[in-house]
């Protein structure tokens, strides 16, 4: 019996996988422990680098005691600044992909120290043991400068960034007219809202193991980053190999959350003694040195919000001031947000920075958006109690429709949908407002809300597919997986593009030798290489077709790409489903062994240009409260999230939990603390840089606002891994006033601030 489809579906609406809740592909291998990560690939001949770390923080190197390291049987070579710059740096001026504005910091090329536990030497032995002993034995003599690493001490020193890393975007020009607006409206509110220094601290700590392979110069380079071609555009760059000759691989990535997005100092030094001792070499860090690069930086806000008896924003004030380093202009869009989240004819944003005598700070999860979106939502809190008005109601009064920064239509929103949602999930209507007034269980509750926006972008990637005869697909890119679920949803998308059975598809990424794609970051990767595995599986679709319609007696001769669709197995006419050709026939039939195509996807600019894209969500938190103790617990969330297509409900709710995770720790624990006096992080490890255990999470619910999005990329898809973290501190910030009438504006939110 024929069936008349009235509209065709494009090929990836065949086999129905996209959408559905799928376990990770690469569950089995990483619970089994069969997935290798940069540290684990155990490789002939292997020499073991340990780093050694400054201890003072400005100065320089006046002598180091290599001799009596070199004596110790085993030793093999110490590397310092006193040997290094005639072997390496072939390109002197080279920034990676990512790298923010000024000179990146050259590591053992100078005897100058710029900050504290600054990488000065590795020491290279036959074993793991004997190189660390060699390590803490080298004797390293300076001569100090005074130093100063306190932002606060440089509120006067800020100063307007030039150009930036790669997508930061300065504020937008003052629109209105803020200052008189603010004045004349009756209700207003300024304050300052600080958080110190954050560290990422992912399980797998940094490490590249570089295997020798005896063939010229030529490496394989297992490194644990966010970004293989990242690193080898560093490492062909710096050392002046061929690509040929680095090849970068990195199957697994034990998270990273921005820190791998940039090639990390034990790579360049891995490669270094690999080349010069011409053997293979690992250097992994410790967990105390994960703390010597990159950070979350120390930013001082301050809003000024005024509004009218009605609830409607009359002015908008939000400026910021964050640390950088001496060497680099580190930039994050950390106010912009608050120009484009609510509708306000008055606005005037700032972002400034302050040089301190710290390593240039790193993209951290949601970078800008978590440090701004906590301010705004805060003060968005504040005004709204004081204009008498509940915040939910509150945001909702200033809605916006449209991007003002922009002066663009959204490609979608669906932020108010989230608010409805989340609420009536949460509960929010039993709020009573008053502080102080809900108690449960002998202990003070409160409820508190807040909103987040994060940027829907697509990168230019490539991907390759091979078909082989025994029914088996292969689709491959550079790609990386830092735990988001990349091996899983680009086997969906390839087995529902193609009809195929999941079983009967691998995805293959992580390596220099597949076509390229972006590092990982920014929630860009499912609209990115997603695309570009779409495409490239259409591809490969139409060739399908071309050798079916060769078949005998075809029933798909003379039909178009368009009029078939690939679901269960099968090429199918549209118009008469029941005439159709089994997939894994095709290449037989045809006498071939298999089918490669190769493709790739960019966004389409000509179509986006005109459009703000974003996603969007709404937090819902309640706390609990020890009046006696001050100890708060975080006892519900709801996190309402308007994402675009979700491609995995499973992986995606994943995402989310783990964003909501990471913010109550920014809310309540995470802090590295300096100590001005030694210009050092003192709690430089997990015992003291607290983050949330087990016995700290309850309650958490992730609600998919569905959203419809044509213009963002070919899947309609946004990223969910960074927005899912917005608006959680802010909203515990906001509970915790609610139940207690105390408010904390500096995070995290501790005990002794709350009593």
């Amino acid at each position: 019996m024929s069936q008349t489809i009235a509209n065709p579906p494009v090929v990836r609406l065949g086999t129905d996988y996209i959408g559905k809740p799928t376990s990770r592909v690469d569950g089995t291998a990483k619970v089994t422990g069969a997935a290798k990560y940069a540290a684990e690939y155990n490789v002939p001949n292997l020499l073991y680098g340990v780093v050694v770390c400054s201890h003072i923080t400005k100065g320089r190197i006046t002598k180091i005691h290599a001799a009596d390291v070199l004596a110790v049987p085993g030793v093999v070579q110490v590397f310092s600044h006193e040997n290094v710059p005639s072997l390496a740096w072939f390109d002197h001026n080279y920034k990676d992909d990512v790298a923010p504005g000024g000179s990146p910091f050259r590591p053992l090329h100078e005897p100058e120290i710029r900050f504290n536990m600054q990488p000065v030497a590795l020491v290279v032995a036959d074993t793991f043991e004997l190189a660390r002993y060699a390590a803490s034995i080298l004797e390293i003599e300076y001569e100090v400068e005074p130093h100063e690493t306190d932002l606060e001490k440089k509120r006067d020193d800020g100063y307007e960034p030039g150009r930036g890393k790669s997508g930061w975007m300065p504020p937008p020009p003052p629109r209105g007219n803020p200052n008189q607006a603010y004045r004349k409206a009756p209700h207003q509110h300024e304050a300052e809202y600080i958080h110190l220094a954050q560290h990422h601290n992912p399980m797998e700590m940094f490490a590249t193991t570089v295997e020798w392979l005896g063939d010229g110069q030529k490496l394989n380079i297992f490194d644990k980053t966010q970004g293989a071609y990242n690193v080898q555009q560093y490492i062909t760059k710096i050392f002046g190999l061929s690509k040929e000759e680095a090849r970068v691989i990195t199957k697994y990535t034990g998270g990273g959350f921005g820190s791998g997005l940039r090639p990390q100092y034990q790579a360049f030094m891995a490669v270094l003694a690999a080349l010069e001792l011409k053997q293979s070499v690992r250097v992994s860090l410790t967990r105390q040195q994960m703390f010597s690069f990159g950070h979350r930086p120390h930013t001082l806000q301050y809003v000024k919000l005024a509004a009218d008896d009605n609830g409607t924003l009359q002015a908008l004030h939000h400026s910021a001031l964050a640390e950088t380093s001496q060497f680099e202009d580190f930039t994050e869009n950390v106010v912009n947000w608050s120009g484009m989240l609510y509708q306000c004819e008055n606005v005037k944003l700032k972002y400034q920075l302050a040089k301190a005598d710290v390593f240039s700070p790193l993209d951290m999860r949601a970078p800008g958006a978590a440090t701004g979106s906590y301010a705004l939502e805060v003060a968005m809190d504040e005004l709204a109690y004081k204009a008498g008005i509940d915040p939910l109601q509150f945001r909702l009064l200033n809605y916006a429709d449209r991007d003002q920064n922009a002066d663009k239509p959204f490609s979608s929103k669906k932020l108010r949908e989230c608010y409805h949602q989340g609420a009536a999930k949460f509960g929010w209507d039993k709020r009573n407002p008053k502080p102080r007034s809900m108690r449960k269980n002998g202990k003070l509750v409160g409820y508190g809300m807040a909103t987040g926006v994060w940027d829907a972008t697509q990168k230019k990637a490539a991907a390759k597919a091979c078909f082989t005869a025994d029914g088996r697909l292969t689709v491959s890119s550079a790609s990386n997986d830092i735990g988001t679920g990349t091996y899983t949803i680009m086997t969906q998308i390839a087995a529902q593009t193609l009809g195929l059975p999941l079983e009967a598809v691998t995805f293959v990424l992580g390596d220099t030798n597949l076509p390229e794609a972006p590092v990982q970051g920014g929630s860009w990767t499912a609209a990115s290489v997603g695309s570009a595995v779409e495409a490239v599986c259409q591809d490969l679709g139409k060739s399908l077709l071309k050798l079916a319609q060769k078949m005998d007696d075809s029933p798909l001769k003379g039909v178009d790409f368009e009029d078939v669709q690939f679901v269960n197995g099968l090429i199918r006419r549209n118009d008469d489903i029941q005439q159709s050709v089994v997939i894994r026939d095709v290449l037989q039939a045809n006498g071939e062994k298999e089918l490669t195509a190769e493709s790739g996807a960019a966004p389409d600019m000509m179509k986006q240009m005109g459009y703000s894209m974003h996603a969007h969500n709404a937090v819902f938190v309640e706390v609990q409260v020890d009046e006696e103790l001050g100890t708060l617990h975080v006892t519900r969330v709801v996190n309402a999230v308007a994402a675009g297509r979700i491609l995995n409900p499973k992986t995606a709710r994943s995402q989310v939990l783990g964003s909501i995770v990471w913010g109550i720790g920014m809310a309540l624990m995470e802090e590295t603390i300096m100590d001005h006096g030694f210009g050092r992080f003192m709690n430089h490890n997990l015992a003291e840089y607290h983050i949330p255990v087990m016995a700290d999470i309850h309650d958490l619910q992730v609600v998919f606002v569905e959203e419809e999005d044509e213009i963002v990329n070919p899947l309609g898809v946004k990223g969910i891994g960074e927005v899912g973290l917005l608006g959680v501190a802010a909203a515990i910030s906001n509970a915790a006033f609610h139940a207690t009438g105390k408010r904390v504006r500096d995070l995290p939110v501790l005990i002794n601030k709350l009593m």
